[in-house]
């Protein structure tokens, strides 16, 4: 890599790991792993194994695996595949206002089929009080979708409390998972979910690949109809290749579960943004419920975008990756509170495993040599 990376939520590199399990399966492994002979046999084996070491990670059984083309697919299925499902019990979705695209527009669409939508709102530090999960309940409520970890802030949810909420009244409970497997950990007992959604290339895989957790004996209706692969929840042959990835990616993850040297060099980049710039840089989201790579942070009065595009050797993001570039202030910072010229001024860091203590020390610099040396100076 050149330059500085420290866009990981965005976006990991590849494991050298996964790179070598995928590499002779390209010429070697070509069976449909659904067919009845020798070529099939060996497809599905590895098919098996991949979907084993998925399912391990979160604490799930294989067949409770559904490998999806992403995170956003896997948002997609336990989404509307609840609502059509269970239509006929309600139609009442609960989720939290600071949710990713691809949960919210999925929640969109189906308000446009009748769903009733409760979006609830988070506190300063984008953390959501379970309590108003309880009182939004109510007799035609059949999911409650919040994710693990935001992508932005990097606040985890207690989602081991709301778990308990919706276990209590008998609801569906969806996590959107994709920031937080292979970072910290996601069983999906300790969770009490009955649906997670896992991300490929936010876990060193390819991107095109990813999983839904799917609780055994959940009803589901697919998105994709045609033959019963994947148990009858998603048709279509599986790529064994992208399968293959994800299974070792997530086998590699069990060794990094909890980052704690990432976390030290994020704690030391934000002490010295702090030492550099004092009370002239903000930290958005909770200071101690939060993704152990991820650092995000304000210079009031001063535009995120504006300082990266003078940092081009700085690889970073104003906001979720998914919309970056747009000079707005972000939907998050906006439903934490965030005050605009607070709020438009957001960068966010987010480390891997990658990451050096040099590549630190020269984000540091850098900034400083923008912010501090600029003839528009940030505001005190």
């Amino acid at each position: 890599m050149t330059g500085i990376y420290l866009d990981y939520n965005a976006s990991t590199p590849i494991d050298p790991r996964v790179s070598a399990v995928m590499r002779p399966l390209l010429g070697d492994l070509f069976g449909n792993p659904s067919s009845e002979h020798w070529a099939s046999h060996r497809a599905a084996g590895v098919l098996f194994r991949a979907r084993k070491q998925v399912a391990t990670l979160i604490g799930a059984s294989p067949k409770e695996i559904v490998f999806t083309s992403g995170g956003s697919e896997a948002n997609n299925l336990a989404i509307k595949g609840t609502f059509f499902a269970l239509r006929d019990k309600g139609n009442h979705i609960i989720t939290q206002a600071t949710e990713h695209p691809a949960v919210l527009k999925p929640l969109a669409f189906l308000e446009r089929l009748g769903a009733e939508v409760t979006f609830l709102p988070v506190d300063g530090a984008g953390r959501l009080d379970p309590d108003l999960v309880r009182r939004a309940v109510n007799s035609r409520t059949i999911l409650i979708s919040i994710m693990h970890a935001n992508n932005e802030t990097g606040t985890i949810q207690p989602i081991e409390e709301i778990g308990a909420i919706a276990r209590e009244f008998d609801i569906r409970f969806h996590t959107d998972a994709a920031q937080s497997v292979g970072k910290i950990e996601t069983n999906v007992d300790n969770l009490g979910v009955d649906f997670l959604s896992v991300a490929g290339h936010k876990l060193y895989a390819p991107k095109g690949v990813g999983a839904l957790y799917v609780r055994n004996e959940t009803t589901l209706e697919p998105l994709i109809h045609g033959a019963g692969h994947e148990g009858g929840r998603r048709a279509g042959t599986e790529s064994v290749l992208m399968a293959a990835a994800l299974g070792e990616a997530c086998k590699s993850a069990m060794d990094w579960i909890g980052m704690p040297t990432v976390q030290r060099l994020r704690d030391i980049f934000w002490s010295s943004l702090r030492e550099t710039f004092g009370n002239r840089v903000v930290l958005n989201g909770h200071s101690s419920e939060r993704l152990p790579n991820t650092l995000n942070v304000s210079f009031p009065g001063r535009t995120g975008a504006d300082i990266l595009a003078r940092l081009p050797e700085i690889a970073a993001s104003t906001g979720s990756a998914c919309h970056a570039g747009r000079v707005t202030l972000s939907p998050v910072l906006q439903a934490m509170g965030v005050a605009p010229d607070v709020g438009m001024g957001a960068i966010r860091f987010s480390l891997g495993r990658e990451t050096t203590p040099g590549q630190i020390d020269g984000a540091v610099e850098g900034l400083r040599s923008v912010l501090l040396n600029d003839p528009h100076r940030l505001q005190s």
